[in-house]
C-alpha cells in the first residue's frame, strides 16, 4: 500500500482520515456498500464531478479499499469493496446513526438502513469486554512510547 504523508503517524484515527476522511471517499464507500459498481453509477448517486470521482476511485484502489475487476458483461470495469473496504461498515453505520440523531429536525424524513428482513438496524453501541457500554467518558488513549 502506498504510504501518504501521515498527519499524525501514531494515531489510527488520523491515519484513517488521511485515507478516507473527505466526504467523497466515504460517499463512494457508502454507495459501494449499497451495491454501486460502475463509475457512472457512483457519479449519478453522489453528483460528484468526473475528475474528483476518478481521483477518489484511484486513491481507494491504491490503498486497498476497493478493487477493480471486469464486470460480468465483460464490457466494462466495475469497482467492488475489498475486505478492508467492507470493514468500514461500522464507520458508515455510526456516521448514519449520528446523522439521524443530530442532522435532521424531529419528524424530518430520511433514508433508513434495514437488514435483509427489512427491519431497521438497531443503534450501534460499543461495549467493553464486560458488556458495559463505552463512550468518551469511559475510555482513554494509551500512547505508545
Amino acid at each position: 500500500m502506498p504510504s501518504p504523508d501521515w498527519t499524525d503517524p501514531e494515531c489510527p484515527v488520523a491515519r484513517t482520515l488521511d485515507l478516507v476522511g473527505d466526504r467523497w471517499s466515504l460517499l463512494v464507500i457508502r454507495d459501494a456498500m449499497d451495491g454501486a459498481r460502475a463509475f457512472t453509477e457512483f457519479q449519478r448517486r453522489t453528483g460528484i464531478a468526473r475528475n474528483i470521482l476518478t481521483d477518489r476511485l484511484r486513491k481507494l484502489t491504491a490503498h486497498g479499499l476497493i478493487t477493480q475487476r471486469t464486470a460480468p458483461s465483460g464490457r466494462r470495469q466495475e469497482y467492488v469493496l475489498t475486505d478492508a473496504g467492507r470493514d468500514l461498515f461500522a464507520v458508515i453505520l455510526t456516521l448514519r446513526q449520528w446523522g439521524e440523531r443530530h442532522a435532521f429536525d424531529p419528524g424530518e424524513t430520511h433514508s433508513t438502513l434495514v437488514d435483509q428482513h427489512g427491519v431497521p438496524v438497531p443503534d450501534f453501541a460499543p461495549a467493553g469486554a464486560d458488556g458495559a457500554l463505552l463512550d468518551a467518558d469511559t475510555t482513554h488513549v494509551r500512547r505508545s512510547h
